[in-house]
């Protein structure tokens, strides 16, 4: 479900937060495995010097392995450390050594080198080997003992908590140190329903508590007896969970509500807060609703009227304290809607989570991350994970300087053909399938690949003459056929199915691998993206235009008259 890593002793401890199923019980494990060690690589001048003046630093061990290194096999140094934090505090004296070419992933957080080291996905099925250190009623402290082995086998039910709340705010903009909170719902995927309010109520779902403390209070009790694998919210990375942190502190309410007992606790993802919960997967829907919904507004109401067709019950923020303060039946009307938004926070994310939860199974990092981060940084981590797999060292990131130079520079980007003015009938629509991740395969458009050699035998890209050797396959044409191929595969798969359960979850696999290999192409000019390639870029582009006028020429040949054109395809009429 979650991963970090601890220091005791002085040594890095990862802490694996899973879900143990034992006798229909829910019951999660936090497996501690402290054999893991932190590496980089080095690129030697001189292997024996290297060796050397390695061994004078405050370095574990060195190893010679085999890499594939600018599209070639080599042999580097792979130098492991005794804790994370000394790769940051030795990089620039190992990078000044005379014996050294260069260093490669440095970059790597800690317990991202550990999936990828040892090829787990988050939400997939893990076995783990070691004993049991504790147990209590609803967690297992268990200590590994063995490298962790993934295992192919369907996801249990995982439990989802929503919340919603509400604050009494007469003057206007709710603000934390002046406006207290009077409401907190919670829904779930498995029929709990709850209103915490600092005012009575006869509806059977409402429970009145003494005051803002304890209705505080009751939150973190709430989140602790339901045990949820997922706390989802609406805006709650920004609102929501800032507000609560900020009003606990203000009343002393400590905000224990991770599963090993720790507080809530913000993080910074994509350059925006996050509000974290250790061993708990907190998502916050509205990210999700403006990415994948193009929505005039993409408030709670318009989110759920274009999901399911139905109008829920609103009432405007600035009506809130009205509600509250004019008797039973308005409040009573204030309880229901803060309920219903709890209950559609739960019904937009069963509609949503599923295709995060493959995202992140493909992409091999935490779902919690997955689902804030852009869609370039998931292709990058998955290029990340099948580098380790194809045995290549991963790019460094740019530096400041790199990514001042690539900022300004553009690359012309595909054909269009203005439309012929008209009305026109007898219409057809000729369209490329994958153009760009297309071309990429079939012309081996890879920086590994990429050459000045004039001997070798190489597709040479019009407009620019970048040459491409034909054989090896480079490792991003190689990455990119293997998610076409698996969605190939996947797609049969669907034709044949007859269980409807597993028709959906392979359509989101498919529309996952879809995502993936159509943000591919464009990263090659993205100038923080490790394997920026301006040559790469320049000649997709080239190749795809070159394409589309030479089919529309074909076309014109047969009788067609295109009257638009724009990148894969082009409308035409037909007489």
């Amino acid at each position: 479900m979650d991963i970090d890593y601890i220091t005791r002793n002085r040594k890095p401890v990862i802490r694996l937060f899973g879900k143990l199923l034992e006798n229909n019980e829910h019951k999660h494990i936090i497996a501690l495995d402290k054999n893991f060690k932190p590496y980089i690589y080095v690129i030697f001048h001189d292997i024996d010097a290297c060796f050397d003046e390695l061994n004078r630093l405050n370095i574990l061990k060195v190893e010679k392995v085999y890499k594939n290194y600018e599209g070639m096999g080599k042999e580097v140094l792979k130098v492991f450390f005794n804790h994370p934090q000394d790769i940051p505090k030795l990089k620039d004296k190992i990078e000044n050594l005379k014996s050294v070419k260069e260093i490669r992933e440095y970059d790597i957080p800690f317990y991202r080198r550990y999936l990828i080291g040892n090829g787990l996905s988050p939400m997939n099925v893990v076995e783990v080997h070691g004993r049991v250190l504790s147990e209590k009623s609803s967690t297992c402290i268990f200590q590994v003992e063995k490298p962790p082995k993934p295992r192919k086998s369907s996801l249990p039910e995982l439990k989802v908590l929503s919340f919603d709340m509400e604050v009494y705010n007469p003057q206007g903009i709710a603000q934390p140190d002046r406006d207290p909170i009077i409401i907190i719902s919670f829904s779930s995927n498995h029929g709990f329903e709850k209103v915490l309010s600092t005012k009575n109520s006869e509806m059977d779902f409402a429970e009145a508590v003494a005051d803002e403390k304890e209705l505080l209070e009751k939150f973190v009790e709430t989140i602790k007896s339901e045990n949820p694998d997922f706390i989802l919210g609406y805006n709650s990375d920004t609102f929501d969970f800032p507000y609560i942190r900020d009003r606990a502190a203000q009343l002393g309410v400590p905000l224990k509500i991770g599963v090993d007992g720790s507080k809530l606790k913000f993080t910074q993802i994509s350059g925006s807060n996050a509000a974290m919960i250790r061993g708990r997967i907190h998502i916050d829907l509205y990210p999700y609703i403006r990415r994948y919904l193009q929505l005039n507004h993409h408030t709670l109401k318009h989110a759920y009227r274009e999901l399911f067709s139905v109008e829920k019950l609103d009432i405007p923020q600035e009506d809130i304290h009205v509600f509250w303060e004019e008797g039973q039946d308005k409040s009573e009307q204030l309880f229901q809607y803060s309920l219903d938004d709890a209950k559609s926070i739960t019904q937009i994310g069963e509609k949503m989570l599923p295709l995060s939860i493959e995202l992140t199974r493909i992409v091999g990092q935490p779902l919690f991350e997955v689902a804030r981060m852009a869609s370039g940084r998931h292709v990058e981590w998955y290029l990340i994970k099948k580098s380790f797999e194809y045995g290549n060292l991963v790019p460094n990131k740019a530096l400041s300087s790199e990514l001042a130079q690539r900022k300004d520079v553009h690359v012309v980007g595909g054909y269009v053909k203005k439309p012929v003015q008209g009305l026109h009938e007898n219409i057809v629509y000729f369209d490329f399938k994958s153009l760009y991740p297309s071309i990429i395969i079939s012309k081996n458009i890879s920086p590994d690949s990429l050459t000045q050699n004039t001997k070798l035998d190489c597709h040479i890209s019009p407009e620019y003459g970048h040459k491409f050797r034909k054989k090896p396959l480079g490792f991003i044409p190689s990455a990119i056929d293997k998610i076409l191929q698996d969605r190939i595969r996947i797609k049969s798969l669907m034709k044949e199915s007859k269980d409807k359960r597993q028709y959906q979850v392979l359509d989101t696999e498919q529309k996952v691998l879809k995502r993936l290999a159509n943000t591919i192409y464009g990263l090659y000019n993205h100038n923080s993206f490790r394997w920026y390639s301006l040559e790469c870029s320049e000649s997709i582009t080239a190749w795809g235009r070159e394409f589309l006028k030479k089919t529309m020429e074909d076309a014109e040949k047969e009788g067609f008259k295109p009257v638009y054109a724009d990148t894969d395809g082009f409308f035409a009429t037909y007489k």
